[in-house]
């Protein structure tokens, strides 16, 4: 056990060499800190590859600047191999009693386990820990599958878990790690790129090509194939090639069977379900539903997919057609996601609002278009908003030169200064 504390010391803050940070990332950071000084089990979740590890490790940075000895942190990461003597949780039990022993530490432990659903049985670890009052402990964990703490262990941890889903960079973040100002241009450059962290690490197209390849495969792989025992590995990637492309439009997993069909290729409704279930449990996808305005309630049927990052489209399959519109609106949506909202498709009598989007007791409406280059654009981008009836916030972003005025108490942002 020495030899393997030695190897994995350099991973940790305990002398004075600081490990990499990465770009930081205040707005996850900033919010996370907040929920600190307690025992609520601090969970982040989202897509392999988003900069979960960089967040925790500036969270853990973040605590000794604020005066935590760095001997009283431990982090724990279960892609390294260099931690693959941790296989379950009496190994992690050992190991973090081993490290206090060998570092003879005293009072509360900050305790950071990255990608934790690879330690087997882990919950039981969490639990246990989060409820020592003996010893005391405060708990960061990272995942990448949505249904973490469903069902059961949602049970086991009975409300004592606060969740954080982490995405990939936004646009004010592309814009702060390149230095650049905020323009039409290069949000343009940002929508035609993609937002996932070591992109910006890369030097031409070609090699981000083949690492956006490698995310997608790995995601695959190990969340969804190996995980669930997926059969069909082809068709698990073919139906993604298809949401990818279908971004944004209404459509029905009978619609997705029946494409298929016309190809030639048999399957069924159980199983198109259940692997676009699985592509939205590893946060590849994101599914919003139409949500009865009037009514207040999700309306069964057809949905809108949309993707976690457009490097996705930009790099692998461009050779689709797929408006400027239409990556419009997946940012628009990925933009109120990362605000905290649950995002819906909103139905109101027979018109449609791109997104209705919910937040404690806010509502926003939000229409998306890329020019409203005539009357007839206008009206129909503004038509849907002036029929709801009630006195929420209603927002129309494009991408004009020009700001519109308000228009029926309705306002215009040009997507490049939308920010809530």
């Amino acid at each position: 056990m020495e030899e393997k504390f030695k190897n994995i010391a350099k991973y940790n803050f305990w002398d004075e060499k600081t490990p990499e940070l990465g770009f930081y990332r205040a707005d996850y950071t900033d919010k996370i800190f907040s929920y600190t000084d307690n025992r609520l089990i601090k969970v982040l979740i989202g897509q392999r590859r988003t900069g979960k590890s960089y967040i925790l490790r500036q969270l853990a940075n973040k605590l000794i600047a604020n005066g935590i000895d760095r001997k009283n942190i431990l982090y724990v990461n279960k892609e390294y191999i260099d931690f693959d003597f941790i296989v379950n949780h009496t190994d992690l039990d050992n190991f973090v009693k081993f490290y206090k022993k060998q570092l003879n530490i005293s009072g509360k432990v900050y305790l950071f386990i990255d990608e934790i659903q690879n330690i087997m049985g882990w919950e039981y670890f969490v639990n246990s820990y989060s409820q020592d009052f003996v010893d005391e402990y405060e708990i960061f964990i990272s995942g990448s599958n949505s249904k973490m703490l469903s069902g059961e262990l949602a049970t086991l941890l009975s409300g004592r878990y606060v969740e954080f889903e982490i995405f990939p960079f936004g646009f004010s973040e592309y814009l702060g790690i390149l230095q650049k100002d905020s323009n039409k241009q290069n949000f343009i450059e940002y929508m035609e790129s993609g937002g996932l962290p070591e992109l910006f690490n890369l030097q031409n197209d070609e090699i981000k090509r083949n690492y956006i390849s490698a995310i997608k495969d790995t995601v695959f792989l190990r969340d969804i194939i190996q995980r669930h025992n997926v059969k069909e590995p082809k068709l698990l990637e073919d139906i993604f090639v298809f949401l990818v492309n279908n971004a944004s439009n209404l459509v029905s997993i009978t619609t997705i069977v029946n494409y298929f069909k016309s190809l030639g290729r048999k399957t069924t409704y159980d199983t198109v379900s259940a692997y676009i279930g699985y592509m939205e449990n590893s946060f590849l996808i994101h599914k919003s539903e139409r949500y009865d305005i009037r009514g207040k309630d999700t309306i069964s049927g057809n949905s809108k997919y949309y993707i976690n990052d457009l490097a996705y489209k930009n790099y692998l399959y461009r050779g689709f057609g797929y408006g400027i519109g239409y990556k419009l609106k997946n940012l628009v949506y990925l933009i109120l996601k990362r605000a905290g909202f649950k995002v819906y498709t909103g139905v109101f009598r027979d018109k449609e609002v791109d997104f209705a989007a919910l937040k404690d007791d806010k509502i926003l409406y939000v229409q998306s278009t890329y020019l409203m280059i005539d009357e007839q654009t206008i009206e129909r981008e503004y038509s849907p908003l002036e029929s709801i009836t009630d006195n929420y916030e209603k927002i129309v972003v494009s991408l004009d030169d020009v700001r519109f005025p308000q228009r029926n108490g309705i306002k215009h942002e040009q997507i490049w200064n939308f920010k809530l």
